[in-house]
Formats: structure tokens, sequence, C-alpha cells
């Protein structure tokens, strides 16, 4: 039961931050005139995006897991380490080369709704008890 739950928990936070970004981004083509990444097929883009969340998830969710005991209580303080962590990743893509403010600002938007939306589900399917 407990494998379940923990599959279903990497689904589920998989499935959060694979699709707030798309919706965030597409907000943000429409309101600040984002514009997809050049060079790559639309299907290659989404297959890379996809595998960068997947190891993601798979980490948020196992350490998550493994030190659920402490979690559990704090798990609005481990969702914050998370977002600061990619927060902080994303200025340092505005600091080099092709990435603009408006996308690490539709980034930090996407970071600040899915990290802590992950690790309530993650909190509420696999918390200490």
């Amino acid at each position: 039961m407990r494998t379940r739950k923990l599959i279903l928990s990497i689904g589920l936070v998989l499935a959060i931050i694979y699709v707030v970004p798309f919706v965030v981004y597409g907000v943000g083509s429409v309101v600040a005139g984002l514009k997809p990444p050049e060079g790559a097929s639309p299907a290659r883009f989404l297959i890379s995006v996809f595998v960068c969340k997947f190891g993601t998830v798979v980490c948020f969710v196992l350490i998550f897991y493994f030190a659920r005991q402490e979690l559990t209580r704090r798990w609005m303080l481990y969702a914050s380490l998370w977002w600061l962590m990619f927060m902080i990743g994303e200025i340092g893509q505005v600091i080099g080369p092709q990435y603009s403010w408006k996308e690490a600002v539709a980034g930090i938007l996407s970071e600040t709704v899915y990290w802590p939306l992950s690790a309530f589900v993650t909190h509420r399917m696999i918390g200490a008890k």
C-alpha cells in the first residue's frame, strides 16, 4: 500500500509541476508576449521538459518520504526551500544568455504555485500519520 501511495504521489506531483508552468506561460504569452523557445520542435521541447520535471519530482517526493517524520509538520517549509532553490535558479538563468526577465518571472510564478501545492499533495499522500 505504501509503495502504491508513493508512486501515486510521484504521478500527482509530476502532473502539477508539468501542467502549471504551461498555464502560466500560456497566460504570459498573451499578457507579456512570451515566445516559445526557438530551435527545437514542440514535441522535443515537451519531452525535454517532462524528463527534467520527472527527475525533480522523484527527488522531491523521495526526500519527503524518507524524512516524512520531520517534514509532515513542516511541509510548507519544505516547499519554501524548493521554491527558493528554483527561484535563485531562475535569476541565474537571466544572467546567462537567451533567457529574459519575462521568462524568469513566469517561472517564479509557476514555482510559487506548484511547490506549495506539490508539498501539500505529498504531505497528504505519504506524510506520517
